[in-house]
């Protein structure tokens, strides 16, 4: 029986990820926490509370270099601790001024970085942290789709790209499940399924993007996911995991929970 053996949620977008025993879903859709800050371009036109699409973000897909920060989000009394290699680079709450002491030691870090996407626009400058830290809101669907991969699909992954000890972290999924064959999930598209107390439809593959070529620990773009996706797998686009919005209301889904077919 397919169960789930890991959940994800990521409280900064872009950033490293929260692993938890228990998610909770909203009827819209959306895990709470999940998203919940992102650390935007200066120049972009969106105001801090609307969705924008995942390039106008500090994000692993132009900034790799922030894989090696750890991040520690309070996620009752909001205040977010980022740290490298043990030293703390910043720690504060989320009001004005700890905002801008965030976003700044953001920037610092990044521009430090031989491969950023601050250098050489200036017009990025200053960053801004965005989002009131409770709403989910910064998923790289403006739907806010929940990702699931099984894990069955990332052993192939890491046969096909030389790396039997691939990480799931790579491909920021909310929820992995063990018990399929390889790509198995990729049958359910256009499907529903119940995982825990929360009904889903599985709407589309999820395709990937340059962040999954970023080491989850060391930052560095080291293993080529993407040709990987599309040659080793005759894929038109890389794609990996999919993509999910909820069918009724929302609930709890917690490790060890099964995952059935509802049709």
């Amino acid at each position: 029986m397919p169960h789930v053996v890991a959940l994800y949620r990521y409280p900064v977008k872009g950033f490293t990820p929260e692993r938890c025993e228990v998610v909770t879903v909203l009827d819209e859709g959306r895990i709470v926490g999940d998203r919940v800050l992102g650390i935007r371009f200066a120049n972009s036109g969106v105001i801090d509370d609307a969705w924008s699409t995942k390039h106008e973000f500090v994000a692993l897909v132009n900034t790799p270099g922030i894989a090696r920060l750890q991040l520690r989000f309070d996620h009752k009394a909001l205040g977010l601790c980022i740290s490298l290699e043990g030293t703390v680079l910043v720690n504060e709450a989320l009001d004005e001024t700890g905002r801008k002491n965030i976003a700044a030691a953001i920037e610092n870090y990044v521009l430090k970085l031989d491969e950023n996407p601050l250098s050489s626009h200036s017009d990025r400058l200053p960053l801004r942290l965005v989002g009131d830290g409770v709403t989910p809101r910064y998923q790289d669907n403006e739907a806010g789709q929940i990702t699931l991969h099984g894990r069955a699909s990332l052993a192939a992954v890491g046969t096909a790209v030389g790396d039997n000890d691939l990480s799931e972290r790579r491909f920021r999924s909310n929820i992995v499940i063990d018990g399929l064959e390889a790509w198995e999930e990729q049958s359910w598209v256009g499907r529903k399924i119940r995982i825990g107390q929360v009904n889903f439809e599985v709407v589309m593959p999820k395709t990937r993007c340059l962040a999954t070529q970023a080491n989850p620990d060391s930052g560095n773009r080291d293993l080529p996911i993407l040709k990987t996706l599309t040659h080793a797998f005759s894929q038109e686009k890389p794609t990996f995991a999919v993509a999910m919005v909820t069918r009724g209301a929302g609930g709890q889904v917690h490790v060890g929970d099964k995952v059935s077919l509802l049709d």
